[in-house]
């Protein structure tokens, strides 16, 4: 299969051309404001099929559907409760993903199986426009090889997937960097599935009885179904072996240092000048929303190291940090040294 880069310029054509595949039941990398998405006709049971294949997505990890208007969640959710209409005058469009009973006009292998769905309007322009144009929900998870990170810009997109879909759109890169934060409204109380730049804080105003899933933030327990994508036991991973550390920035630089030769950092932009190995930055200590922005990237910028492992430093575990902690502790298939 030849992917077709589709290049946004303005005047639409590239979107024209996206929404059409789509209507014919292809599959399209997307650019959302989170993540690039692999997008297919949710309704369509064949072509969502394509979007496992692709990705050699496993059969149990459910897909988020996107839409373009609030008054689209009727088609695919049903039995809505008033605070998902809330919610979503506050967060939509944005990051923010709502997992709702399915209306049967969704087929089960979205959702893996599952009696609901996860919905989010989302805040990219383009994704939008191509959604409305194809006048279609679309079932969009990352637009990458299943467990890889997760790609923030078409170049990542065509690295995993050139000549496995059928067109990429070429626009800019993702400005949030991590994929949108998942709650369930199926639950009493709601949840927080996976973190994201919406954070715990700012639902409880709306939610004060949030609970957070405790696979969150440890190793999730069972094989059973899961609820959200995201909450496998490793996910996000480079190819290079990543552990975890806990550790103030002396502590980290000094047990880093030490290691035998062939290893890596991923670290603060603050750490970089006192280390003796390669070393990546994915952002500031003080910038959670950097952090987010330049995860993924930083993690296939560590592959582009060659070394086979790496250490990384732990971010802080509230507001956005969370999503960036959640991120990291998979990459590392929950391989954490405290020092």
């Amino acid at each position: 299969m030849k992917t077709e880069r589709l290049v946004v310029t303005g005047d639409g054509a590239a979107e024209a051309r996206a929404a059409a595949l789509l209507r014919r039941g292809g599959i399209v990398a997307i650019p959302t404001e989170t993540v690039y998405g692999l997008a297919a006709n949710a309704l369509n049971e064949a072509a969502v099929a394509k979007i496992f294949a692709a990705k050699g997505r496993p059969q149990d990890n459910p897909l988020i559907v996107h839409i373009s208007t609030i008054d689209a969640l009727h088609q695919v959710a049903k039995e809505i409760p008033d605070i998902a209409f809330t919610l979503a005058a506050y967060f939509w469009p944005g990051p923010f993903t709502m997992v709702l009973p399915r209306n049967e006009n969704v087929p089960a292998c979205v959702s893996a199986g599952l009696d609901t769905v996860a919905v989010r309007l989302p805040e990219s322009a383009v994704a939008r426009k191509i959604i409305s144009l194809s006048g279609l929900p679309l079932a969009a998870p990352s637009a990458n090889r299943s467990g890889a990170p997760s790609p923030t810009t078409a170049e990542h997109v065509l690295s995993d997937l050139d000549g496995l879909i059928d067109a990429v759109v070429v626009a800019d890169p993702a400005r949030v960097g991590v994929e949108s934060t998942v709650i369930t409204l199926c639950t009493n109380p709601p949840r927080l599935l996976r973190p994201g730049a919406v954070t715990p804080e700012q639902l409880q105003v709306f939610l004060p009885d949030l609970a957070i899933d405790p696979a969150v933030l440890r190793q999730p327990e069972g094989t059973g179904p899961i609820a959200s994508p995201g909450m496998k036991y490793k996910h996000y991973a480079p190819k290079t072996e990543i552990t975890l550390i806990d550790a103030d920035q002396r502590a980290f630089v000094d047990f880093v240092n030490q290691q035998p030769r062939g290893v890596a950092a991923l670290c603060f932009s603050e750490d970089l000048c006192a280390l003796t190995v390669p070393a990546v930055a994915y952002g500031s200590a003080s910038n959670a929303e950097e952090q987010a922005s330049r995860l993924f990237e930083a993690l296939r910028e560590l592959d582009g190291l060659g070394m086979q492992k790496a250490y990384a430093r732990m971010p802080q575990k509230t507001g956005v940090g969370l999503a960036v902690y959640n991120r990291l502790i998979r990459a590392a298939a929950f391989r954490v040294i405290s020092l």
